[in-house]
């Protein structure tokens, strides 16, 4: 697979998919716990697909962050910061650091480079990472503990000099929606005095209902499993309904059928699609995870209904997927 960074092109060689933020790891007005919090960030146990990935023991590597990621990053992690769900020590700033890091990484370069290297001093199965440069003290600044992961990417660029590329991510338990988004996604339908239409968003937020009944028709099947027993298909938008006006949350064009493991990578944005039916995918998952699930970057699958829908795929690739 390549993509292309800021006009940059590179071959992706693999993928560490989740290294996830600890509550030791982030900086004392982020914590839950006591402590101050260690600088040392855990990657993975000693093994060999860990080295293969990340290199030989005691290896120093190249990496960076992108700033447009990390403003995505923080208005993924708004409403935690606003309306936090985790019992933080000092929950009380939490608005105000919002605010203070927005402005701060407004004001960074585009690429933000930094080394780290393998911390040998420590003994025992697991592998830990530390450097002193500061776009890791960022890391550790902007994460949220246990919501908060990084995926890494191995990249090689035209002069073969070899990089790493990591990106920071929320997930709410499972969900990529925060609790208080949600709540009021639901507080809203609730809100609606004509019960015929509060019924019908209802369940067009959770792909039931009339939304689905009328997708069916259009899309009868899995265009990529080509499973066609409505009993395990989920209807998923493609536009979000939290980003969709009152039209295209019900709008039947505005979804496909998909078999519950491609509705979760479509619906996270590891899958999208070209207006020419082809996959995308993102750099994010591993290549093994993408062999055992059978799928490709650049795959045609011609039973893909894409008419009426280009306007609703170009939001998905510009928006969701994660690339």
């Amino acid at each position: 697979m390549n993509i292309q960074l800021m006009n940059e092109p590179f071959k992706v060689l693999d993928t560490k998919e989740k290294i996830t933020i600890a509550d030791s790891f982030v900086v004392r007005q982020n914590k839950i716990g006591g402590g101050n919090g260690e600088a040392k960030l855990y990657i993975g146990q000693e093994n060999q697909e860990t080295r293969d990935f990340f290199g030989i023991y005691g290896f120093g590597i190249k990496c960076f962050l992108l700033k447009k990621d990390l403003l995505k990053y923080l208005e993924e992690t708004k409403q935690e910061y606003l309306n936090p769900e985790q019992p933080y020590l000092n929950r009380e700033i939490l608005p105000n650091l919002w605010n203070e890091r927005l402005k701060k990484v407004s004001e960074l370069p585009e690429r933000i480079e930094f080394e780290v290297t393998e911390q040998t001093q420590i003994d025992g199965p697991r592998i830990y990472i530390k450097s002193n440069d500061k776009a890791y003290k960022l890391i550790r600044e902007l994460s949220l503990p246990n919501i908060t992961y990084i995926s890494a990417v191995k990249l090689l660029d035209n002069s073969g000099k070899v990089f790493y590329y990591f990106r920071l991510f929320a997930d709410y338990f499972g969900d990529v929606l925060h609790p208080y988004t949600i709540e009021k996604e639901q507080q809203e339908i609730d809100e609606l005095e004509n019960t015929e239409e509060k019924k019908v968003l209802s369940r067009a937020r959770i792909g039931q209902g009339k939304y689905r009944e009328e997708l069916l028709k259009l899309c009868p099947f899995c265009p990529i499993t080509l499973v066609s027993d409505d009993r395990m298909l989920i209807a998923s938008h493609i536009k979000p309904w939290a980003k969709s006006n009152d039209f295209e949350k019900t709008d039947p064009l505005n979804g496909f059928m998909l078999s519950p493991t491609f509705d979760f990578m479509f619906d996270r944005g590891f899958l999208s699609f070209t207006d020419d039916k082809k996959s995308i995918l993102s750099p994010f998952l591993s290549k093994m995870t993408y062999s055992k699930l059978g799928i490709s970057d650049g795959k045609i699958f011609s039973h893909l209904p894409v008419d009426g829908r280009k306007e609703y795929l170009e939001y998905h690739r510009t928006e969701l997927l994660k690339r």
